[in-house]
């Protein structure tokens, strides 16, 4: 929205430039003295001042645009560094499951084994420790 109303005070701003006659004759006299005879004698006096004006709201307008944007890539900045932040904290999750998946493999494994030679020697073994077909 912002965009737009700062667009549009820069063509009127433009079209109120370029109606304008100068000092020299300029462009506002390439068209026959547009701004006197359209708006009348006073017409230079009420048109510099409205000039001033459309100059100092377009140049508000510009100044909080910027504000507003350098706002919004701050707050983009802090958004990934969140982003950034949850997805390390998630891969050092992953990382200790799978070591603890490994750690907890590397048991059932080695009480396998045990259970296979305890077995093999004859010894009584839990069905709990034998792996299931």
């Amino acid at each position: 929205v912002l965009y737009t109303v700062v667009i549009i005070v820069a063509l009127a701003l433009i079209g109120l430039i370029l109606i304008q006659q100068s000092k020299s004759g300029g462009f506002g006299a390439t068209f026959g003295g547009v701004g006197e005879s359209v708006f009348g004698a006073q017409a230079a006096n009420h048109l510099s001042k409205l000039t001033v004006i459309m100059t100092a709201v377009f140049f508000i307008l510009t100044l909080l645009l910027t504000a507003i944007s350098g706002q919004r890539a701050e707050e983009n900045q802090k958004v990934k560094a969140m982003n950034s932040q949850l997805m390390r904290d998630a891969a050092v999750q992953a990382e200790k499951k799978a070591t603890s998946d490994k750690e907890n493999l590397t048991a059932l494994t080695k009480s396998i084994k045990k259970a296979g030679a305890d077995k093999a020697v004859g010894k009584k073994v839990p069905n709990a420790a034998l792996p299931k077909k």
